[in-house]
């Protein structure tokens, strides 16, 4: 009461008026929001089916269609002719594909008929690991196993250790926690990742690997088998050219008319909406049922989206981007990324642009969408399935 009795007149006015504005302000910016939220959600309101779900669509790839696009040609034939120049390109810069202007058979780990689907992580295969074998007449104590474990992350690029508990009985992946739950294994596979986009295995870390799997095997008196080094290294560097090739992802700006902005709070209204999620790196991305992300929403200038700026944040643009090898069915997915794009770019009021700044016609995006289906065609073609563990593998 002092305090209120010491001061004037005008003092406690100001006081009251400041009051008001900020509470003004927050009303207006919730309002705002919802006004925001109403017309997004009108203009989702019709019925689309959901492209991904839709029965009607065919697992078929579509066929090819011209224009061709300026690519090396893949190999059908064998998983180990991966076709590329002869100038060797580690796939460790990944290349962003903007959309352009207007103008031997696979033999992979058979666990159980269900094995890949019910367990992604058994899925490896020998055309993107070095796989040995270890062999033993008696139980390997889980004790030398742990010694393996231990060295996981000794050779520069993911080792997965699979094993069987008895010889009739399913893989497992052996972790440190299920080692420990175990009595030990009678057969054991090691399956060391052959590329990343990091670049190919070097032919020494594949020596160490294969040092270390023989002296085990000669510890725990059993047998192992070891494919060779050299072959192994050569079937690297092809892989990893190969991904180099196909390392693509395709975006699609939305920019501002005549140098305006949009507004942060705006944006993150209109893809929550859309059913895109903030994430901690700054970047929206919209995921699928399993959590696989299918394409991302990112700031078209370099700063990122943060949860805690957004509401004083403004942008001349932003970005979709599509990461073309670690997305399965990915026509579908740029079908409805675009649809997105086309929702965007009315609510916002901004244009479709390429990365030059030009405008996209209908055939642009046909265009590049053509260049996705050829690039997951070669995928397929070379036994590496877009989208697929191995894939979500490699390109990481």
């Amino acid at each position: 009461m002092d305090i209120l009795n010491s001061m004037s007149d005008l003092q406690l006015s100001l006081i009251i008026i400041g009051a008001i504005v900020v509470a003004g302000v927050a009303i207006f910016n919730w309002l705002q929001q919802q006004r925001y939220r109403r017309k997004i959600q009108a203009a989702f309101d019709y019925d689309h089916n959901d492209i991904l779900l839709d029965p009607k669509h065919s697992d078929d790839i579509p066929q090819r269609v011209e224009p061709k696009l300026n690519k090396p040609e893949f190999s059908e034939s064998s998983p180990d002719a991966f076709q590329a120049d002869d100038t060797y390109i580690p796939h460790q810069e990944n290349k962003k594909v903007f959309v352009p202007p207007s103008s031997h058979p696979n033999s992979s780990i058979n666990l159980s008929a269900h094995a890949s689907s019910a367990s992604p992580l058994l899925d490896y295969d020998n055309i993107t690991n070095y796989i040995v074998n270890i062999r033993s007449e008696s139980i390997i104590p889980n004790t030398h196993i742990a010694k393996l474990l231990q060295r996981k992350f000794d050779f520069n690029k993911p080792v997965c250790w699979l094993g069987q508990r008895q010889k009739n009985e399913p893989w497992e992946e052996i972790t440190t926690e299920s080692n420990v739950d175990s009595d030990g294994y009678v057969l054991l596979k090691g399956c060391l990742q052959l590329a990343d986009r990091a670049g190919p295995i070097s032919e020494v870390n594949l020596s160490k690997f294969r040092d270390l799997v023989q002296d085990f095997a000669s510890q725990a008196h059993a047998i192992a088998e070891c494919p060779d080094i050299v072959s192994t290294h050569d079937k690297a560097v092809l892989l990893d050219k190969f991904c180099a090739d196909v390392d693509v992802m395709i975006g699609i700006n939305i920019i501002s008319k005549d140098d305006g902005a949009f507004v942060g709070t705006k944006i993150r209204a209109l893809a929550e909406a859309s059913g895109f999620r903030l994430e901690s790196d700054g970047i929206f991305k919209y995921r699928d049922e399993n959590n696989h992300v299918l394409f991302t929403l990112s700031n078209y200038e370099s700063s990122h989206f943060l949860p805690e700026n957004m509401k004083s944040l403004t942008t001349h643009g932003v970005t979709f981007l599509l990461d073309v090898p670690r997305v399965a069915h990915g026509e579908r997915v740029f079908d409805q990324m675009t649809h997105l794009a086309k929702i965007f770019s009315n609510t916002l009021g901004g244009i479709l642009v390429d990365d030059n700044r030009v405008p996209l016609s209908e055939s642009g995006i046909q265009k590049s969408k053509q260049q996705l289906i050829e690039i997951q065609t070669a995928m397929k073609k070379n036994h590496i399935q877009a989208g697929s563990q191995s894939a979500l593998r490699l390109f990481v």
